[in-house]
């Protein structure tokens, strides 16, 4: 296991990643004072892998955290989350930023790594604000209605559809419970339209140029939505299937022993996949 390789300084890693968060929670991505939600996910993630992530004092897990000792505010990190949700539902980099799904993977992956996903409907005090009980269903609405004419899913309104949003869009509907509020047979025929005749790579729509990003994306996708997995069946073979949450193949998940929260689907189920992880109820339907 390369985590454990005596090369690898992980305190170091923690002392630094701890240094990044603000007053306000947040997190700046280095020295220089960039703030985006993208570094709350990947700092709560690292903090994460390295098994030194406190959680919050609501956290259902058998050892509790000691707030004074913690290395980090994790109250104070996932506040300035739920402060970056907006009247639709979705999340931006900053307050008040315009939602994109990159974000809202990054928020939901970011709650859910922090067992934090109750907030979606709760709302937060601090910041005012209030989204009742239907927060996570306002959200998963804004996802669904992202899933254009092509059966491909864009990040914004309006824009064209892109293959790696087969990723951000398809793993916070998965934290949440509602993959089944997109066409997920139309969003596999996309995809799979996406792969280049002749090198075999996944581009970001037909036509174009396939690259690596795109490839890596699309093949998660296939997997959220259980594509590889008929393949492989047809193939007499297994593959791997991919955590939503932290993007790694569930079985390196579980060795780590990385567990973080997801929502059920409507009537209590839950994925195999995502079994691993801490389950709270609240998925409607669409």
């Amino acid at each position: 296991d390369a985590l454990e390789d005596e090369r690898l300084d992980k305190e170091a890693i923690v002392k630094f990643v701890s240094s990044l968060q603000n007053e306000d929670g947040s997190f700046s991505g280095d020295e220089w004072g960039e703030v985006d939600t993208r570094f709350s996910y990947c700092a709560l993630s690292c903090l994460a892998l390295l098994g030194r992530l406190p959680l919050p004092k609501w956290a259902d897990v058998e050892v509790k955290t000691d707030e004074k000792n913690a290395i980090i505010d994790i109250h104070k990190a996932v506040d300035y989350i739920i402060s970056c949700r907006n009247f639709d539902g979705g999340f931006g980099c900053v307050p008040g930023a315009e939602s994109h799904a990159g974000q809202v993977f990054c928020c939901i992956g970011a709650l859910s790594i922090a067992h934090s996903l109750h907030l979606l409907n709760e709302g937060n005090a601090n910041t005012g604000s209030n989204f009742n009980d239907r927060g996570a269903d306002l959200l998963a609405w804004w996802l669904a209605e992202r899933q254009c004419d092509s059966g491909g899913l864009n990040g914004r309104p309006e824009k064209q559809a892109d293959v790696c949003y087969s990723w951000w869009i398809l793993s916070a509907l998965s934290i949440m419970g509602r993959v089944s509020w997109i066409n997920t047979s139309k969003l596999g025929q996309f995809i799979l339209n996406c792969q280049d005749d002749d090198d075999g790579g996944i581009a970001d729509r037909p036509q174009d140029m396939p690259d690596v990003y795109h490839t890596f994306f699309g093949l998660c996708g296939l997997s959220l939505i259980g594509h590889l997995e008929k393949i492989g069946d047809r193939e007499g073979r297994k593959y791997p299937e991919v955590d939503p949450v932290f993007a790694l193949p569930t079985a390196l998940v579980r060795r780590l022993g990385l567990r973080a929260q997801v929502i059920s689907e409507c009537g209590g189920k839950v994925k195999d996949r995502l079994k691993t992880h801490a389950i709270i109820t609240g998925a409607a339907t669409p």
